[in-house]
């Protein structure tokens, strides 16, 4: 952790985090014609976050509707963004599944094109596994893939997974494979939990997955955030990483979308943005936010940027 010398405040030491640091977005991902992903706008918009300030694309996760994807679609969306010129050195894709051949293909995939870490899931079916089934899926991925490229970002979300990320478990993978296991996504919504991973685990880069722990996570050794509503503030999240300004605001846009079903508040609210309405459309079994929400939506995010 450093101190600037201009404001002492805390900020993350960026060289301790290689390779990601700052602001990451699990990018939406838009859906045309029948459902079909929008490739022309899913390029457009990554290029658009890069340019707007993230530090990194988290693709392929939560946010992304990612387990509504086919692995063929996560393989060649992630070799499209790559061969248009958005920097694999920027990609953090999700590569977990369910079950264990998909996941080795997806980080596999990953690692060949040229990604610098992976965010992975454990495996989210079955409930109430015990601890040693889940170290063994995460043995299995990295031993499986064989590459000493390989940079493993553990995936805490229980209320999504049903399966959690444990300190005892995080201990055994970092004891058995070292440098591999190279942070952790929490997107628990607690920030008691983000605390005691980087309390018990100051080597890994820890990410909070909300915009309101940023400041209090950095002054406690946080690598950045990477964060959901970041596609819709990315710019005023790294302006607040960078100078420490702007936190109420960003607290309160968060707040707005947490008062809707994330994923199609979020694109509703891209949507009016980008004058695009198309970007409201969601797969199954997600569905598009109502017209009277997203009157809503528009209305209250409006008041909290003001």
């Amino acid at each position: 952790m450093a101190v600037t010398a201009a404001t002492s405040r805390p900020v993350a030491d960026h060289r301790r985090f290689a390779p990601f640091h700052g602001v990451l977005v699990p990018a939406l991902t838009p859906f045309g014609a029948e459902l079909a992903v929008d490739r022309p706008a899913f390029l457009g918009f990554c290029r658009w976050l890069l340019e707007e300030g993230a530090n990194g694309l988290a693709v392929f996760g939560t946010t992304s509707e990612a387990n509504s994807l086919s692995l063929p679609e996560r393989r060649s969306l992630l070799e499209e963004l790559v061969e248009k010129g958005i920097p694999a050195a920027r990609l953090m894709p999700g590569t977990g599944a369910s079950n264990l051949p998909d996941a080795v293909e997806l980080t596999r995939h990953a690692v060949e094109a040229g990604a610098p870490g992976v965010l992975l899931l454990p495996p989210f079916y079955y409930k109430n596994v015990p601890e040693d089934g889940v170290f063994a899926y995460y043995a299995e991925v990295i031993e499986r893939v064989g590459d000493r490229r390989l940079k493993v970002f553990l995936y805490h979300i229980p209320q999504m997974s049903g399966v959690p990320i444990t300190p005892a478990l995080i201990a055994r993978l970092v004891k058995a494979y070292g440098p591999v296991i190279a942070g952790l996504k929490d997107s628990s919504g607690s920030w008691e939990s983000t605390a005691g991973f980087l309390k018990e685990f100051p080597d890994l880069a820890i990410f909070p997955a909300s915009e309101r722990y940023v400041v209090q996570g950095l002054a406690a050794g946080a690598a950045g955030c990477i964060s959901a509503s970041a596609n819709f503030q990315v710019g005023d999240i790294r302006r607040l990483i960078d100078s420490g300004e702007g936190n109420e605001r960003v607290s309160r846009v968060r707040g707005v979308f947490e008062k809707f079903p994330l994923i199609p508040a979020l694109k509703a609210a891209i949507a009016h943005r980008l004058g695009n309405a198309g970007w409201r459309a969601t797969r199954p079994p997600l569905a598009p936010l109502p017209e009277a929400q997203a009157k809503e939506l528009i209305e209250a995010l409006a008041a909290a940027r003001n």
